[in-house]
């Protein structure tokens, strides 16, 4: 079986993004060769990237342009993508499919073999995919800065839920990734 792994960077008071969309600039503190490194293993490990509408334009601009030829643009642009979306119904971005029923095609695809899904972003989805109990995995760098303001990861009035630590690993720059099991309740 396939897991379905959320990685998000996130700062001490909860956001994934700041006020305005796209600030990822937090990003910048959190960066470095441990979080290089990390990057390149998603690459080796991924099946499929999935991500909602929203986070799918912004990754589909940044990474079809991109200058610097990294290993991490090869495996962006060259892994399977299924992107979440009710307005979509196709994708120009090489191998991506999209879906209304994200539910329905995750929960087959966790059932088939194969390598890990990662969700990148998309807070929306994510969000739906912890109430239809399809995360296997949590896995966030909690980056050592506030922002006051943005978008929240884990959106208000969503139901309480368990979590197992699996890891938790200090980096050089004061990041902590961390590794959650999320409990099938």
């Amino acid at each position: 079986m396939a897991k379905l792994i959320v990685w998000n960077l996130v700062t001490l008071d909860g956001f994934f993004e700041g006020a305005e969309k796209w600030d990822l600039s937090f990003h910048n503190d959190a960066w470095g060769e441990e979080l290089a490194e990390l990057s390149r293993d998603f690459g080796n490990r991924a099946g499929l990237l999935v991500f909602g509408r929203v986070t799918y334009e912004g990754m589909k601009t940044y990474w079809t342009t991109a200058e610097e030829e990294t290993e991490t643009k090869a495996y962006m642009n060259a892994l399977p993508k299924l992107v979440a979306s009710r307005s979509l119904t196709g994708s120009d971005w090489n191998n991506t499919s999209v879906t209304a029923d994200i539910v329905g095609e995750i929960a087959k695809r966790r059932a088939a073999p194969g390598k890990d899904i990662f969700v990148f972003g998309s807070a929306e989805l994510v969000d739906s995919l912890l109430k239809e109990k399809q995360i296997d995995e949590l896995m966030l760098a909690l980056v050592p800065v506030r922002l006051g303001q943005g978008t929240r990861l884990f959106k208000e009035g969503s139901e309480r839920r368990k979590m197992a630590l699996l890891e938790s690993r200090p980096l050089k720059n004061g990041t902590v990734v961390l590794r959650y099991a999320v409990a099938a309740e």
